[in-house]
C-alpha cells in the first residue's frame, strides 16, 4: 500500500509541476489578457484533491504536493527582494521603479519629474526584506531621505509601488486602502494652448474644451510675453541671458541667473503698460473660453510680492480660478500678504515635502487652495492628510502633476480618498502615446472627457505597464529596462537620527 501512495504522491507531484509549467507559459503569452494572467497568478494552490482521497491528512497532502508552489495570497508573508527602473521620456527623463516581491505581486512607482532615480535607488538597501504592506512603517523609516521637489521623489516613488503592492496583496483599490471614495471620477485640468494667433489659439481651446472634454483649464501669464515690448518691464535687462530672455526655469551653469534668484531678490517690476499688455492676453483667452470654466494662472515670473499683487489686482476682473507659485512657498507671511490682498484665490505647494511643511500654509490662512505634487508631497497617505488637514481649516485641495500615468494613477486614488479635491493637473493631454504607456486592469477607460475614472474593482493602483509601449518610449540617455540594480542592495550606513 505504501508503495502504491508514494506512486500516487509522485505522480500527483509531476502533474502539478506540468500544471505549474504550463500556467506559467500562459502568464508569459502576451496573448493572455490581464484578467486572466491575474487569475492565472492567485490560483497558484493545486492538485490536492487526489492525494487527500487517498488517505493522506490535508496537512500532509498540502505539504507533499505544495511544498514549491508559490502562494500568492498571503499578505503576512510578503517580503521584499528587489528594485529596478525604467527611464520614461515623459517631461524629460521620468522614471518609473518596480519594487518586486517573494510572491510574484509587484508594485509600481515613479520618481517625479526629470528627477535623478538614484533617490529612489539609494532606498532600495534599507527595504529590502521589508513587508511592502506595513506602508506607514517603511514611509516613517525613509521619509528622512526625501526633501522640497524632486529630492522627494524617491521616497514617493516608493510609497506609491508599496500601496501598488499592497492593493494586489488584499484585492483591492488603493482608495479602499486610504478609507474609501468620495468620488468615482476625478475632475482634471488641462494646460491653455498657445498658438501663433488668436484665431489659431481659438481653434486649440475649442478642441480642448469640445473635443477632449476638459472642464477646467490653466494658462501661464509670464513676463516673458513681454519681451521686445518697449516700456513694460523696469530692471530686466540685468536679468536677461545671452539670448535676451528672462529665463525663469533657471541655469545650472550660472548660479547667478534669473531662474536661480528668487522671486523678492531680483527688484524687476512691471510697469503700468506691462500690466496692461498682460491683462489683454487674459482677456483675450478668457474671451475665447466664456466664464463656464475655470481658468487657472502660473508662471508669472520672479518679481516680488508688491507686483504680484499688482498683477493680481489688474486681473481680479477676469475670475481667474488661482494665482500659483507667485513667490516661493517658504514665504508664508508673505503669502498671507498678497491672500489678504487680492480677491482672486491663492494657491501654492507643488514643491512642499510632508506635512508639516503645508501647516504653516494652512494655519495661518495664507493661501485659499493647497496643490501638493503627491510626487513630492510624500505619496499618497500623506497627500490625503495634508488636505484632510487643509479641510480642517476650509481651505480646498488642487494637486499638481506632470508625470507617467503611474503617478497620474496614484493622484486618483488620492483624490478619490480625499474630500476637499478640486481639480488634478493633466501635463500630457497632448502627448499621443502618453496613456498607451499603461493597460488597465479590466479595461476601464483611464480618462474619459475630462475626467479620471477611479477604479473601482481593479486592485492597487489599477493598471500594468505596457512593457513595448515603455520600451519605444525610453529617455535617449539610458535605454535600460528594468536591469539588475544589485550595486544598491548593500545597506552602508547607520540612519538613525537620535541617540
Amino acid at each position: 500500500m505504501k508503495s502504491v501512495l508514494k506512486h500516487i504522491i509522485a505522480k500527483n507531484k509531476k502533474e502539478e509541476n506540468d500544471y505549474k509549467l504550463a500556467r506559467q507559459a500562459e502568464i508569459e503569452n502576451p496573448r493572455t489578457t490581464d484578467a486572466r494572467r491575474d487569475f492565472l497568478k492567485k490560483t497558484a494552490l493545486g492538485g490536492i484533491a487526489m492525494t487527500g482521497m487517498m488517505g493522506l491528512g490535508i496537512e500532509d497532502t498540502i505539504a507533499q504536493t505544495t511544498s514549491k508552489v508559490s502562494r500568492m495570497s498571503a499578505p503576512s508573508d510578503l517580503k521584499i527582494t528587489d528594485m529596478r527602473y525604467a527611464l520614461t521620456n515623459v517631461m524629460g527623463g521620468t522614471a518609473i521603479i518596480k519594487i518586486e516581491t517573494n510572491q510574484g505581486i509587484y508594485g509600481l512607482g515613479e520618481v517625479r519629474d526629470a528627477a535623478d532615480v538614484r533617490y529612489a535607488l539609494f532606498l532600495k538597501s534599507r527595504i529590502l526584506g521589508e513587508n511592502p504592506c506595513n506602508v506607514e512603517k517603511i514611509f516613517k523609516s525613509i521619509r528622512q531621505f526625501g526633501g522640497p521637489a524632486r529630492q522627494a521623489g524617491g521616497v514617493c516613488g516608493v510609497e506609491m509601488a508599496l500601496w501598488d503592492i499592497c492593493g494586489k496583496a488584499y484585492n483591492v483599490p488603493a482608495w479602499q486602502l486610504l478609507g474609501g471614495r468620495y468620488r468615482d471620477k476625478v475632475r482634471l485640468y488641462a494646460d491653455t494652448p498657445e498658438a501663433g494667433s488668436p484665431e489659431e489659439q481659438k481653434r486649440l481651446i475649442e478642441y480642448r474644451t469640445k473635443d477632449q472634454g476638459y472642464t477646467w483649464l490653466k494658462m501661464d501669464v509670464s513676463i516673458g510675453e513681454l519681451r521686445g515690448k518697449p516700456g513694460t518691464v523696469v530692471n530686466g535687462k540685468f536679468w536677461e541671458n545671452e539670448r535676451g530672455v528672462l529665463a525663469q526655469w533657471g541655469d545650472r551653469r550660472n548660479l547667478m541667473s534669473y531662474g536661480n534668484t528668487m522671486h523678492p531678490f531680483t527688484q524687476i517690476q512691471i510697469t503700468e503698460k506691462g500690466l496692461d499688455d498682460l491683462a489683454q492676453i487674459v482677456e483675450n483667452v478668457r474671451n475665447m473660453v466664456g466664464y463656464e470654466i475655470p481658468i487657472s494662472t502660473d508662471h508669472y515670473g520672479h518679481f516680488d510680492l508688491n507686483n504680484g499683487i499688482r498683477l493680481a489686482k489688474k486681473l481680479d476682473k477676469y475670475r481667474l480660478a488661482w494665482f500659483e507659485d507667485m513667490v516661493p512657498w517658504q514665504y508664508h507671511e508673505q503669502w498671507r500678504t498678497i491672500t489678504d490682498a487680492i480677491e482672486t484665490p491663492t494657491t501654492t505647494g507643488e514643491d512642499i515635502y510632508l506635512l508639516q511643511d503645508f501647516k504653516p500654509l494652512i494655519e495661518n490662512r495664507s493661501v485659499d487652495i493647497i496643490h501638493p505634487d503627491l510626487a513630492s508631497s510624500g505619496g499618497l497617505l500623506e497627500t490625503k492628510r495634508i488636505g484632510d488637514y487643509a479641510e480642517e481649516y476650509g481651505i480646498a485641495m488642487a494637486m499638481h502633476q506632470a508625470g507617467t500615468p503611474v503617478s497620474f494613477m496614484s493622484n486618483v486614488h488620492c483624490a478619490a480618498a480625499t474630500q476637499n479635491f478640486l481639480a488634478l493637473e493633466h501635463h500630457s493631454v497632448d502627448v499621443p502615446w502618453w496613456e498607451d504607456l499603461v493597460t488597465t486592469v479590466g479595461g476601464y477607460k483611464m480618462i474619459d472627457k475630462g475626467f479620471a475614472t477611479v477604479p473601482l474593482t481593479a486592485p492597487g493602483l489599477g493598471i500594468e505597464l505596457n512593457e513595448d509601449v515603455v520600451k519605444e518610449h525610453l529617455h535617449p540617455t539610458d535605454k535600460s529596462f528594468f536591469k539588475s540594480t544589485k550595486e544598491w542592495d548593500e545597506l552602508r550606513s547607520h540612519d538613525r537620527t537620535y541617540s
